[in-house]
């Protein structure tokens, strides 16, 4: 899976190894960077070995000699950070699954579709069209059903579809609890983070209300003041973007040696492009993100200086 895993594609990886075990199949799943505390539910999610926690020639020896290498989630090899080279290299078959758009042909097969909701409905679709769909049990279930839950917001973000609803249904029909998942990862907060979310909201959220645009930026200082573990500040774009008239919201983060984006939009306009062109990213239309190497403050700035520069997209979006 791609660094910095989300539910899709922790959720699609640990779904699909556990259909190929029942196969048996020997099956890894190799993360680049640990996967966020809120997760750790996930069956089989204690065995993921993460690749940057003194793994790395185990991961290279399992990519290299491996038969069958499933990439899930990214469909750009740097996404997975030095194992990307090895991939490219392997001597087995290698295969994307994968929703993001504009590839890049680096496998022997790709099964990918930018229309679909989540990486983890083209997991599904793809055990389906094996003709395996009775093999997914409650646990594979969850954890596909997790990925298409969060990649839509909960089924109110813009790529959901009909389909979207269909696979749902067929893996309640296999066992998946929703609501239990669901309380899972946005009922199970620390209170850190909740008083996190609430001096965010009052004292790091700036609105540019002429530019239908609104922000956090996040300190260092603020992670350490309230003890912020990986995946806290997850969700949090989300209320820049709730408010009202607003088209692109961000969430400028501060990490040790740069400075992390995360891009939501409505409408037509492409936090994608923004994302590509200016911080070294990409992802979707409406939901992107990058990085910047400059510092928070210089970062804002920039980004500041683009929404101005974009200001006629975002009033005609």
């Amino acid at each position: 899976m791609h660094h910095r895993p989300d539910a899709d594609a922790l959720g699609s990886s640990l779904g699909l190894a556990s259909f190929l075990r029942k196969g048996h199949h020997q099956v890894s799943v190799i993360a680049p960077t640990p996967y966020p505390n809120f997760l750790a539910w996930m069956p089989g999610s204690k065995d993921v070995i993460i690749f940057c926690k003194g793994n790395k020639q185990r991961s290279f020896t399992l990519l290299e000699e491996a038969d069958l290498v499933f990439c899930l989630d990214f469909s750009v090899p740097s996404r997975i950070d030095e194992m990307g080279e090895v991939v490219k290299n392997a001597s087995g078959t290698t295969v994307v699954i994968d929703h993001h758009l504009e590839p890049q042909d680096f496998t022997d097969f790709i099964f990918w579709d930018p229309h679909v909701s989540a990486t983890a409905e083209l997991v599904y679709t793809f055990i389906e069209q094996l003709g395996e769909k009775e093999r997914i049990d409650k646990d594979i279930a969850e954890c596909l059903y997790a990925g298409i839950m969060t990649d839509t917001g909960s089924f109110k973000y813009p790529n959901t579809t009909t389909n979207s609803h269909l696979v749902t249904a067929a893996l309640m029909d296999r066992g998946a609890d929703v609501a239990h998942v669901s309380r899972l990862i946005y009922e199970n907060n620390s209170l850190d983070k909740l008083q996190f979310i609430s001096f965010a909201i009052i004292h790091r959220l700036v609105i540019l209300e002429d530019y239908r645009t609104a922000y956090f930026a996040i300190s260092k200082a603020d992670f350490q003041k309230f003890k912020l573990k990986k995946g806290d500040t997850e969700g949090l774009v989300n209320y820049a973007l709730a408010l009202k008239n607003i088209i692109l919201a961000a969430l400028i983060t501060e990490k040790e040696d740069h400075v992390r984006i995360s891009f939501r939009s409505r409408k037509n306009f492409s936090v994608n492009n923004l994302a590509k062109a200016y911080f070294e990213g990409g992802g979707h239309k409406n939901a992107a993100g990058g990085n910047s190497r400059l510092t928070l403050k210089k970062t804002v700035e920039k980004f500041e200086h683009l929404v101005k520069e974009n200001e006629k997209a975002l009033l005609n979006a």
